[in-house]
């Protein structure tokens, strides 16, 4: 069982195959990927350049808002953009991509988002947390834990 939560992390780590998605997104076929996963469109801090990284759904918590984790910490590239840069860009499905501000949420944010979750995807919980403990090199408790997460409130038009 222990090989599980390696191999994931060293999959995560393969930036091809973490890349793979993003290319789907610009052709318009994001919806294969279904509501649970987006494509965040962000600014390099230095290079000042447009990136991009697809990231999974942690939280709707209302219609404008998603919340993302970010897996590898606080020291995740995207992560150090968006709080350098909160404008972003969401893309989700095979709609056109919206803006959006990024906010990083406080720790009692984060542990209400993960205990909704653990509640809504057990299972998925269960074996991704593994992978989440390797990659962050941290337990994850239901408290506490060491894994930064964003709201993403998109801005629509009226």
């Amino acid at each position: 069982m222990a090989a599980l939560p390696d191999l994931g992390a060293r999959l995560l780590r393969n930036r091809r195959l973490v890349r793979a998605p993003i290319w789907l997104y610009r052709i318009g076929a994001g919806a294969l990927f279904g509501s649970r996963i987006l494509m965040l469109e962000h600014i390099g801090r230095t290079s000042g350049a447009h990136r991009y990284v697809v990231l999974e759904v942690v939280g709707r918590p209302s219609p404008d808002s998603i919340v993302v984790a970010s897996g590898f910490g606080d020291k995740a590239q995207w992560f150090r953009n968006v709080v350098a840069n909160p404008r972003v860009r969401v893309w989700l499905g095979s709609h056109r991509p919206v803006p959006a501000v990024a906010r990083v949420l406080d720790q009692q944010a984060v542990d209400q988002v993960l205990a909704d979750y653990r509640a809504q995807h057990p299972k998925t919980w269960d074996q991704f947390k593994l992978v989440l403990e390797e990659t962050l090199g941290q337990p994850i408790t239901d408290t506490g834990a060491p894994l930064p997460m964003v709201e993403l409130r998109v801005q629509t038009s009226r």
